[in-house]
């Protein structure tokens, strides 16, 4: 069928009439109704029309910070249609406020973050919270950090049993900073007085920065941190000294420190650093941000990056990762019958 000029541009001005209407509308609701999401608009425009927020529970220059930051031009790169990604740090109450901050953000898959164990797992079983693990899409896993404790290297201690002899000798005196009650650091400082038969006090902080800032002014006998946060601070000049390492066997990044097992402490402990949204973001936003974080773990360049800053990277898929968690909350509630980590 023909057209004439006349019913093609009167056809033309109609359809740009029902654009404009449709973009009204939706610029309506969205004013009017800022709480619905109407399926196709937000989601239209995703990753690239606003910043999304990536929240880390610490403090900046402590070991999750470092790998957010390091991830971001990854992440970045592999959502394409030009995401971009901001780091928000809420540190405090051993990363509870930043998780619960993450569990209660906006389902528009503009906020995603960070959660470290064992305190995603251990907080909630020692207080009572605004989130659980089941507040959260798991979207992958990227680092497995295990623990060490450092001195300052003009401490006389120089092992775990000269630390344990310390101790021992001045029952409370020696102090343990930490990123938290119920953080990893935390459950090391209390199966180490188990293992050695002593008391220490326990100092938290926001997180592990704060903690080196201690040790380094010599306000706490043992920064209870993690190996590769030990290993970043050591390379910017930090007078450490790193008295073991939490881990079955030695890792090749600090292959001189002698497992704590092999000093007689037959423990383990190390943090999961993975990322999750909110529960309920729309599945095809989970799935593309699972897939960037997957694509971002196996990126050489940023498996560079992360051994430069130390980041022992060990990627696992939200089905693998949620497994590792399970079992990691079973584990916990069973240790808090036996081992109870509240500083009351």
């Amino acid at each position: 069928m023909e057209m004439s000029a006349q019913t093609f541009h009167l056809g033309h001005r109609m359809l740009r009439r029902v654009a404009l209407c449709l973009g009204t509308l939706g610029s309506c609701i969205a004013a009017c109704l800022p709480g619905l999401v109407v399926p196709g608009l937000a989601a239209a425009a995703w990753p690239a029309d606003q910043p999304i927020n990536m929240i880390v529970a610490y403090a900046p220059g402590g070991g999750t910070d470092i790998v957010a930051r390091a991830m971001i031009p990854f992440l970045e790169k592999h959502l394409g249609e030009g995401a971009r990604i901001n780091v928000l740090n809420k540190p405090g109450a051993g990363g509870d406020i930043g998780f619960a901050a993450i569990a209660a953000a906006p389902t528009d898959g503009y906020t995603f973050g960070f959660v470290n164990t064992p305190p995603v797992m251990t907080i909630p079983i020692e207080r009572k919270t605004t989130w659980n693990l089941q507040s959260f899409e798991l979207l992958g896993n990227v680092v497995d950090d295990p623990g060490t404790f450092c001195v300052h290297n003009e401490s006389p201690i120089k092992t775990l049993a000269e630390l344990a002899a310390y101790a021992k000798a001045n029952p409370g005196q020696a102090t343990v900073g930490t990123t938290g009650v119920g953080s990893d650091d935390h459950l090391a400082m209390l199966m180490f007085e188990k293992s050695a038969g002593v008391k220490m006090s326990h100092i938290p902080f926001k997180g592990s920065a704060d903690t080196r800032t201690a040790i380094l002014g010599k306000h706490i006998t043992v920064a209870a941190i993690n190996v590769g946060e030990a290993l970043q601070y050591l390379k910017g000049g930090s007078p450490l000294r790193c008295l073991g390492q939490m881990t079955a066997a030695r890792m090749s990044m600090a292959p001189d420190w002698p497992t704590f097992k092999e000093q007689g402490y037959n423990f383990e402990m190390a943090s999961l650093r993975g990322l999750v949204a909110p529960k309920g973001i729309p599945p095809a936003v989970r799935d593309r941000l699972a897939q960037a974080i997957e694509r971002t773990a196996a990126d050489p360049a940023f498996k560079a990056a992360a051994e430069k800053a130390f980041a022992p990277v060990r990627y696992l898929g939200p089905a693998a990762y949620d497994a590792e968690l399970r079992a990691g909350d079973t584990l916990f509630r069973a240790l808090w019958k036996e081992l109870p980590w509240t500083d009351k």
